[in-house]
């Protein structure tokens, strides 16, 4: 079986703990709120703005053998370029202080989820970021767009603040299927394990966050020390 198969095969217990947060299954039925958006947007600049130095740790670290990959890597980081900016300007149009979150701590889940990915690169292999593309990216076309207009309708917010979720939807599923040609060229087997087992923790660190947004009874690492 080809490595983008086993992807959407093998991970269907992690996808589906990420799809059950409670904050998606509430985004569908109309029951969400201004800051339930600003805080989800957050927490996406938060991880967001880690993307392109992830990507350059990644083409780094890949052997002389895997140049084909690290062109790849390359194609990534030049669309990748700027994202979080989109997404700080979406912030604004719900009339937040985008600043205001420049500048903010991230939830604890999700400094967890990139600290991991950080780690994986180094601590593991850089192949292991594969697995977090394939959880956003895949995530992102699954849920986008609904997302987007089923907030859109409910809250009458305006076209400029959905860049972000517009541009992770059906216009993504160009870089979806890049990335699964991508993906089957790598027939070794220790190596497509490793990806899937990278897909599975992410699925979970990012399934973390969903079900940390808006929960004031969510106790952050950083307050936690605050009260101590």
């Amino acid at each position: 079986m080809n490595l983008f198969d086993r992807l959407q095969q093998e991970t269907n217990v992690e996808r589906d703990y990420l799809i059950s947060a409670p904050i998606i299954r509430r985004c569908f039925e109309g029951d969400i709120s201004i800051g339930d958006y600003v805080d989800f947007l957050s927490q996406a600049y938060h991880h967001v703005k880690h993307t392109v130095p992830l990507l350059m740790n990644v083409g780094a670290k890949l052997p002389e053998d895997q140049e084909w990959l690290r062109e790849a890597v390359a194609e990534y980081i030049e669309e990748e370029l700027g994202h979080q900016e989109w997404i700080l300007n979406d912030i604004a149009a719900c009339g937040a202080d985008k600043e205001g979150v420049r500048a903010s701590k991230p939830h604890f889940s999700t400094e967890l989820m990139v600290a991991y990915a950080y780690d994986s690169i180094n601590r593991v292999s850089p192949l292991a970021f594969f697995g977090m593309v394939h959880v956003l990216e895949g995530t992102s076309i699954a849920l986008a767009d609904n997302a987007a207009q089923m907030i859109k309708d409910k809250l009458l917010l305006p076209d400029q603040a959905f860049s972000y979720l517009r541009s992770h939807g059906a216009l993504d599923i160009e870089h979806v299927k890049f990335f699964e040609n991508l993906m089957n060229k790598i027939t070794d087997s220790a190596s497509q394990d490793l990806i899937v087992d990278s897909a599975k923790r992410f699925y979970v660190l990012y399934g973390n966050i969903f079900r940390n947004l808006a929960q004031d009874n969510v106790l952050n690492f950083s307050e936690a020390a605050d009260a101590a």
